[in-house]
């Protein structure tokens, strides 16, 4: 049982770091798609058949 008081806090600090490594990630605009799917699907040089 003596080892819960090392992992509790371990494991606490690694999720804090987690969530603020997913907050910089939303902060510093890593997920932002300018020109999403619906506007991707629309133009040419994207289609079902692979290069020869």
């Amino acid at each position: 049982m003596e080892v819960l008081t090392f992992l509790i806090p371990v494991s606490l600090g690694l999720g804090c770091l987690g969530l603020l490594a997913f907050w910089w990630t939303l902060r510093s605009d890593q997920y932002d798609d300018p020109e999403g799917d619906s506007a991707r699907i629309l133009r040419d040089d994207y289609d079902d058949h692979p290069a020869d």
